[in-house]
């Protein structure tokens, strides 16, 4: 008689499924995404992403203090500033927004990671990531501002600089401003491959950054391209970039893998507002099971090969986790 292979054997309870499981999520994984506004006590919940909040200073260090008691030890702060212009000055600002929050948030919580956004779209008033001229984004002018609010964030404390803003050579001018000022031991994570994606949509509520003219595929990348984001991701490897991460995660995680296979360096992911808010929506729906449709997707994203994962869920599966 033929042996009959019988990888059910394995699969029998949870016991031994947690013995054999290849792919296993800690709280250690993750980053989470929190916005600072100004004003004091205010905690206005996000419409489109439910559970996240735009939050005053003093709320933004108390939730960062909850996530840490929960096991998440590293953060990313966006600002949104009261104030905008068309050369975005609040985000280079020394008392902007997210450079008070990166202070309050060192000096109230213990032992927690802070990453700094460094992008212009919040801070600019006509909503795209860097200066414009006649409707054009300029790139070479606006490397300038973006290397300024680097090292604006490494005076206010942040560890990691995460420059988001597909600016070509973005990277090389971050590190040597952050070189020449004495942050040499600061580590990049840059948005490496960060696609022109629709899945942004909520973010923009978030943060208020909605382009008011255009959009932004003139600078993010084509949703249809593969080896441009290898390309992509090689140029800021070689311009000195620590971290590489891909931007939306789980429509694309056939990059996350290419990038984790091509370069030896950490790659991170970012489930983004539109994922988070369609499980949100779906599961408030109770169109699927919202719990384990979250550590799904999440558990897929690392398995593709990423080592660091920014998700609005991070709380959320701490605690699933615990």
């Amino acid at each position: 008689m033929k042996l009959i292979q019988r990888p059910r054997r394995l699969r029998r309870n949870e016991t031994i499924r947690a013995l054999v499981r290849e792919t296993s999520l800690t709280p250690d994984d993750f980053v989470y995404p929190l916005f600072a506004c100004e004003g004091e006590g205010v905690r206005r919940e996000i419409t489109s992403m439910p559970g996240c909040f735009n939050l005053s200073i003093d709320e933004l260090v108390r939730e960062v203090e909850a996530a840490r008691s929960e096991g998440v030890r590293s953060v990313i702060l966006f600002g949104v500033p009261d104030e905008k212009d068309a050369a975005g000055t609040g985000g280079y600002a020394e008392d902007g927004i997210t450079q008070r929050a990166i202070r309050a948030v060192k000096r109230e919580v213990r032992d927690v990671l802070v990453i700094a956004d460094n992008c212009l779209c919040e801070y600019t008033d006509h909503g795209h990531c860097g200066l414009v001229k006649d409707g054009e984004v300029l790139n070479d002018p606006t490397l300038e501002l973006l290397a300024r609010t680097a090292v604006s964030h490494a005076e206010a404390g942040a560890d990691i600089i995460a420059p988001s803003n597909m600016m070509d050579g973005f990277v090389i001018a971050i590190r040597s401003a952050l070189d020449d000022e004495g942050f040499e031991h600061i580590p990049i994570m840059s948005y490496a491959v960060k696609y022109a994606s629709a899945f942004y949509g909520p973010f923009r509520e978030a943060a208020q950054s909605t382009p008011q003219f255009g959009d932004r595929r003139g600078y993010q990348m084509d949703p249809a391209n593969a080896r441009e984001a290898m390309r992509e991701a090689e140029l800021d490897w070689q311009e000195g970039a620590d971290i590489l991460m891909v931007k939306p995660a789980l429509p694309y995680l056939d990059i996350i893998r290419a990038v984790r296979e091509r370069f030896d360096a950490p790659v991170a992911a970012y489930q983004v507002s539109g994922e988070y808010a369609m499980l949100k929506a779906a599961g408030k729906l109770g169109w699927i099971d919202e719990d384990r449709v979250m550590m799904e997707t999440l558990t897929a994203i690392k398995r593709a090969g990423a080592d660091i994962i920014l998700t609005y869920f991070a709380r959320e599966m701490a605690r699933r986790l615990a």
